[in-house]
């Protein structure tokens, strides 16, 4: 494995950009508050849209943590401290996020207003298409992020202070049940809170798929983030291409992960044949969603994938992180394409009346979320300081415990 480090422009003054998370806010919320009064369902599906793009970042970081704990990687050092803070936003603030969607629950989720005695559809998934069900399943999912994000943050910070072999135990210990637990938290969180968004609907790989884009965006945002970071001079001690080459490889793996298994879904239901399976796509081959259905098409897959074909790519920014933004444009019209013709006054194309108030719900959680990850970034150093392959990540050819008292930045504000 190579260390070649490109050199590096000047740092960014970024003095100016400081309270923009508080304006998104501010600006979220009255945009938000607005469309609450305006239309309750409007809001409820607009916000639901908001809380999932940022969701799959958190689940996605916390994958990544985990993968790389069970791999025992050592090119993935310098990013695990920005996948650990991505991922503590499950619990709270994520939770805090999603108990709009728990109030509002009953204007976004149709079968919480059908009688289960009447419809078979509904009565099959009891007990969970219940009131209780709903929020007690959602509660235990929140429970579990939390008791996964919680204990392998807490186990990389005392491994900074201490460097003793117990945290990296504890990790890979907690990494090994937490996969399991991830993977089924995720397939029925995204059943839950958005395919149940048309009950009647059946898809067995909605769960892998879910996990793909998880994947798939979680990478972009890992990759701009890194990019950023060592652009000031942040994690640059740390940070050399062969760690952006296996960000843009997997990046590129999940781009061809992802159109698979939506194509498989696809074509699954589609040559199956069955009415209330079929009517899931029907519903978006009407007005605009034919539109943004081609758009994915070409937008979700092949523009990542010929831009990032290229070994060379993987690691440009000038080619990567355009991509990156790309990236995540798309993926929020992947998860307008899931949610929004779930609303009766949606199905005839894409509410782009109501395009304000999305925006204001995703201003507000963005504004809101990135001020709780630069508060923790900035709390602790930026990469784990004592980790047993940090020597693997930096290029220096020594043993573990001949480097884990080297200096290294104290803080991510540096």
């Amino acid at each position: 494995m190579t260390h070649e480090t490109t050199p590096l422009p000047p740092p960014l003054d970024l003095t100016r950009w400081r309270k923009l998370p508080v304006a998104l806010m501010v600006i979220g919320l009255v945009l938000s508050l607005f469309g609450l009064v305006a239309s309750p369902e409007e809001f409820g599906y607009s916000w639901l849209l908001s809380f999932m793009f940022f969701l799959t970042i958190g689940i996605g970081a916390l994958f990544l943590v985990m993968a790389h704990h069970l791999t025992d990687a050592g090119w993935s050092v310098a990013t695990r401290r920005v996948c650990e803070h991505l991922g503590s936003l499950l619990f709270p603030w994520l939770a805090i996020l999603f108990l709009p969607v728990a109030l509002l629950a009953r204007y976004i989720y149709l079968w919480m207003n059908v009688d289960p005695a009447s419809n078979t559809s509904v009565a099959a998934k009891w007990p969970v298409f219940t009131m209780p069900g709903f929020y007690i399943t959602s509660a235990i999912f929140f429970a579990i992020w939390w008791l996964l994000s919680s204990r392998l943050s807490y186990w990389s910070l005392r491994q900074d202070e201490t460097g003793a072999p117990l945290c990296t135990y504890k990790m890979r210990f907690h990494s090994g049940w937490g996969i399991v637990a991830l993977a089924l938290t995720l397939t029925f969180s995204a059943a839950l809170w958005m395919k149940a968004l048309q009950f009647q609907w059946f898809s067995a790989v909605y769960g892998v798929y879910f996990f793909a884009i998880c994947a798939w965006v979680t990478l972009a945002t890992v990759y701009a983030i890194t990019a950023l970071l060592q652009r000031q001079r942040i994690l640059d001690s740390v940070l050399h291409d062969n760690q952006f080459f296996y960000l843009g490889l997997l990046f590129f793996a999940f781009t061809i992960f992802s159109a698979y298994n939506e194509f498989a879904q696809y074509f699954v239901v589609w040559n199956g044949n069955v009415p209330d399976e079929t009517f899931w796509y029907l519903i978006r081959e009407h007005g605009s969603w034919w539109c943004l259905s081609i758009l994915l098409i070409f937008g979700h897959f092949f523009v990542p994938f010929f831009l990032l074909l290229s070994v060379k790519a993987k690691t440009s920014f000038k080619v990567i992180l355009p991509v990156c933004a790309w990236a995540w444009l798309m993926h929020f019209v992947d998860l307008s394409f899931n949610i929004l013709p779930a609303a009766p006054l949606n199905q005839g194309g894409y509410p782009f009346q109501w395009l304000w108030l999305q925006f204001g719900c995703f201003a507000f959680m963005a504004g809101f979320l990135g001020q709780v990850f630069l508060k923790k970034f900035n709390a602790h150093a930026p990469f784990p300081k004592r980790d047993p392959r940090l020597h693997e990540a930096m290029g220096i050819n020594v043993a573990p415990d001949e480097c884990a008292d080297a200096s290294m930045p104290a803080g991510g504000d540096q």
